[in-house]
């Protein structure tokens, strides 16, 4: 479980080098995005990956990796929107705007560490296409909830799902590291 622990925290430091670089670049003009505009990003990602899985050829020199990441921070974002809630200008400074990344990062992996606790570790046995396959499921949730205006009968709520989504993204990035 510690080792599970540091690489972790190793996935999520490439992440959050990446956020805090496009904050530097653009602000965060996320904030304007609304959560099902968030959830489309992802899907789109998630469904690259599928097709990069699939697929022998590439036409764009880019690769799962990249494509996790962002899974990773879209998620993030789109808890901080949940949160927050959208506004039309952008109105956070870097320093909230990863003070609210940390603190989201700090709850996904709180939510890893029990599961890991009860499943024993079980992704660790698992593919990295059945961790995308996942993803997009969880994802055609998020889409079914968003279009049911965010109410649910007897299912985890949105946050449940992004938290999931990064996860087993940052499952599946580890996996990656560990066959490169």
């Amino acid at each position: 479980m510690q080792e599970t622990s540091k690489q972790y925290n190793d996935v999520i430091e490439k992440c959050r080098s990446l956020y805090i670089n496009k904050l530097k670049d653009y602000g965060a003009a996320w904030r304007i995005l609304r959560l099902p505009s968030l959830t489309d990003q992802i899907f789109i990602k998630a469904q690259r990956i599928r097709q990069l899985q699939q697929n022998s050829t590439r036409k764009v020199d880019e690769g799962e990796v990249s494509e996790f990441i962002g899974i990773i921070n879209y998620s993030i974002m789109a808890l901080i929107q949940l949160e927050k809630g959208v506004v039309e200008q952008p109105d956070l400074s870097t320093d909230e705007a990863i003070a609210l990344y940390d603190k989201h990062v700090a709850v996904a992996k709180q939510l890893m560490e029990a599961k890991n606790h009860d499943y024993g570790e079980a992704w660790r046995d698992m593919r990295v296409s059945s961790l995308t396959d996942l993803i997009l499921q969880k994802l055609l949730r998020v889409k079914q909830i968003e279009d049911n205006k965010g109410k649910t009968i007897v299912s985890e709520g949105i946050d449940a799902n992004y938290q999931d989504m990064i996860n087993y993204a940052i499952f599946a990035l580890i996996h990656i590291n560990e066959t490169t």
